[in-house]
């Protein structure tokens, strides 16, 4: 086994983001511009623990369509052991963005039907069991329908398990699960629908959260504080404000990534994330998902980011 190898089981799928050139107006024809890419959560997040000197695997499911190949390639060119199942006769998942001129999201479409369909069935594999053996941790979305990750929960028992928890309607299927993680990727309101309540302050969400069997977690509010907890209590790590924005998609995924790269490797949560918050600056400075940034690069990031402080 590699100390320092990380399966993935989740999305990787075809990436679409349009942007307006001027003001949004609903309801009516924007003029902008459509970019297409390889990306999916997972994916993503993987490509950055790989960036940060992580081996990787992929079991994700595709279509054998010219799509699904332009799946493959990516996958190959990121030096991820690719363990996906294609299915021939299925058309490859993706997910549609429409950003405003600023790079935030007014509205996404995502056609996940295959994800539904076929993960669980996957996660039976002998195939898989040995994947699972080989790695040190494992990497999970919400992606997966709620069968799919309950077997996965079985399946990879005792391993380090991360999930990123994907949107609020989804996070949800996570429930039956939480016991398993070592660490919970969110946002303000997937948190508060993984708890079940609105308008919670932090500390009855976290109070909460421990509560339905969550060791660590990390909770993101967009350019406010990042909150973070674990055994040790609660902390907050103020994001550093981006030199320039260009697209703030992937941002998150490169958090998560350069996150669990980090603690793979040994640190702690709160030195942790500060990796993981440089590895979103940069992303968000980049016209990419995934930012292609140097060593160098990513040291100046890192040193932007101050350090966690803890809350009472």
């Amino acid at each position: 086994m590699d100390s320092n190898h990380l399966l993935a089981v989740g999305g990787a799928h075809i990436d679409r983001r349009g942007q307006v050139s001027g003001n949004y107006v609903p309801g009516t024809s924007n003029p902008g511009v459509l970019a297409e890419e390889v990306g999916g959560v997972v994916f993503n997040a993987l490509r950055n623990a790989v960036k940060r000197g992580i081996t990787a695997s992929l079991l994700s499911v595709r279509g054998g369509d010219a799509a699904g190949d332009n799946v493959a390639r990516a996958i190959a060119h990121a030096g991820i052991e690719d363990l996906s199942v294609v299915f021939l006769d299925r058309s490859t998942p993706s997910y549609t963005a429409l950003l405003d001129r600023d790079g935030e999201l007014i509205a996404g479409l995502a056609d996940m039907g295959l994800y539904e369909l076929a993960f669980a069935k996957q996660l039976g594999r002998s195939k898989v069991r040995e994947a699972v053996a080989a790695a040190r941790a494992i990497l999970c979305d919400a992606n997966l329908p709620e069968a799919a990750l309950a077997k996965l929960g079985v399946v990879a028992s005792g391993k380090l398990m991360f999930a990123i928890a994907i949107s609020p309607a989804k996070v949800t299927r996570m429930a039956g699960m939480l016991k398993h993680l070592a660490l919970l990727f969110m946002n303000q309101r997937e948190a508060a629908s993984l708890c079940g309540i609105d308008g919670a302050g932090i500390t009855e969400t976290i109070d909460n959260l421990r509560g339905k069997g969550l060791a660590s977690g990390v909770i993101t509010a967009g350019r406010e504080a990042v909150i973070g907890f674990d055994a040790d209590g609660a902390f907050s790590i103020q994001p550093p404000p981006a030199r320039k924005v260009a697209d703030v998609t992937g941002a998150g995924d490169a958090l998560a990534g350069a996150t669990i790269a980090a603690m793979i490797k040994g640190h702690g949560l709160r030195d942790a994330l500060r990796e993981g918050l440089a590895a979103a600056m940069l992303t968000v400075e980049s016209p990419m998902a995934v930012a292609d940034f140097s060593a160098r690069e990513f040291a100046a990031a890192l040193a932007l980011v101050p350090h966690a402080v803890e809350m009472a």
